[in-house]
C-alpha cells in the first residue's frame, strides 16, 4: 500500500470509527436514561461505548503482530484519558467533585487493574493468575454497581452510603428521552455501531503501520502519541460533557472504567492466547508513568472540594511530561 492510499484510508477509517463510537455512546446513554439507570452504571456503559476505538485498535495491532503498538495504544490512551477526561474537564468546569465513597471504589478498582496489567506485562504474574485476580476484583464491583440499589434502602447496611452515592440518578442532557425509536431498534443500531468501530479501527491501524514504516515513525510514538489520543477522542468529548454538566460521579466512573476496560480487554484477557513481547526500557518508563498518573488522579480528586483548576493543571502537566519523555526516549 502506497502512502497515497494509506493517508486517505487512515483519515476515512478514523472518521468512521469516531462517528460510530459517538453514536454508540449516545444510544447507550439514551437507553440508560430511558430505563432510569443509576449514575455509576451510566458511567460503565459510557466507558464501554466510547472505549471501542481504543480496544479494537489495540487488538488489531496485536493480531498484526505489532505488540508494541498495541500495548502503546492502551498505555497512551490511559494516560491521555486521565489528563483529558479528568484534568481538562476540571479546567473547563472549574472543578470535578464526587462523593469520597464513590472515588474510593472507582479509584481502587482502577488502580488494582492497572497494577495487575503492569505486573503481567513485566512478567511478574502469569496470565492465568492475572485473569483470576481481575475477576476477583471486577465481579464484586459490577455486583455493587448493578444490584447495589437494594443496599441503599437498608438502614443497617455498612455499604449504604457507598451504594447510595453510586446510585444517584444522572441529570440527562434533555428533560426526557424524546426518541421515538423502540428499544429493539436502538439495540440493532448499537450492533451496527460496533461493526463500524471494529472495521474502522482495522483500517486505521493497517494504514498507520504502513505510514509508520514508510515515514520512519517509531512504534512507541505511533501507538502512544498518535493512535492513542486519536482513538480516545470519543471518551474525552463525552467526559467533558459530563464534567460541564456537573456529573462528577459518572465522569470519574467513566474514566477509571475506561482505563480498566482498556487493560482488561486489551492486555489481561488476550494474554491467555498471546505471548506479549518483552518490554523495552521506554515501555517500562511509560508503564511507570501511567501508575504515577493514576495515583495522582486519585489523590487530587480526594482533596476537600474535589479537583479544582490548580490540581487539574498538575495532572495535565504530568501528561505533557509523559509526552516529552516518550519523544526523547524514542
Amino acid at each position: 500500500m502506497s502512502p497515497a492510499l494509506a493517508v486517505p484510508l487512515f483519515l476515512v477509517s478514523l472518521a468512521v470509527t469516531l462517528a460510530a463510537a459517538r453514536l454508540f455512546a449516545r444510544r447507550l446513554d439514551r437507553l440508560g436514561v430511558r430505563f432510569g439507570f443509576p449514575e455509576a452504571l451510566i458511567g460503565v456503559l459510557t466507558a464501554v461505548a466510547a472505549d471501542g476505538p481504543n480496544v479494537a485498535s489495540a487488538l488489531f495491532a496485536l493480531i498484526k503482530g505489532a505488540h508494541d503498538v498495541g500495548v502503546g495504544v492502551l498505555v497512551g490512551s490511559n494516560t491521555f484519558q486521565l489528563a483529558a477526561m479528568i484534568g481538562l474537564s476540571a479546567l473547563l468546569a472549574g472543578a470535578v467533585r464526587l462523593p469520597r465513597e464513590t472515588l474510593l471504589l472507582e479509584g481502587v478498582v482502577g488502580l488494582i487493574i492497572t497494577v495487575l496489567a503492569a505486573a503481567l506485562l513485566l512478567r511478574w504474574l502469569s496470565p492465568a493468575v492475572a485473569v483470576l485476580l481481575t475477576v476477583v476484583v471486577v465481579l464484586p464491583y459490577l455486583a455493587l454497581v448493578v444490584g447495589g440499589q437494594r443496599l441503599s434502602e437498608r438502614p443497617g447496611s455498612k455499604l449504604r452510603r457507598l451504594a447510595h452515592a453510586l446510585h444517584e440518578h444522572p441529570r440527562p442532557e434533555q428533560p426526557a428521552d424524546t426518541s421515538t425509536n423502540p428499544t429493539h431498534h436502538l439495540l440493532g443500531l448499537i450492533v451496527l455501531d460496533v461493526v463500524l468501530i471494529v472495521a474502522g479501527s482495522a483500517g486505521m491501524v493497517e494504514a498507520a503501520l504502513k505510514l509508520g514504516a514508510d515515514w520512519n515513525i517509531p512504534n512507541s510514538v505511533l501507538g502512544v502519541l498518535i493512535l492513542a489520543p486519536l482513538t480516545s477522542l470519543p471518551n474525552a468529548l463525552t467526559a467533558i460533557r459530563l464534567g460541564l454538566a456537573g456529573r462528577g460521579a459518572a465522569l470519574v466512573g467513566e474514566t477509571f472504567n475506561s482505563n480498566s476496560i482498556n487493560l482488561g480487554v486489551g492486555v489481561i484477557v488476550p494474554s491467555l492466547f498471546v505471548t506479549f513481547a518483552a518490554l523495552s526500557s521506554v515501555d517500562k518508563k511509560q508503564l511507570g508513568w501511567l501508575l504515577l498518573m493514576t495515583l495522582a488522579a486519585v489523590g487530587l480528586l480526594a482533596r476537600r472540594g474535589g479537583m479544582r483548576r490548580a490540581q487539574a493543571a498538575i495532572l495535565v502537566t504530568l501528561y505533557i511530561a509523559f509526552v516529552a519523555g516518550t519523544l526523547v526516549g524514542s
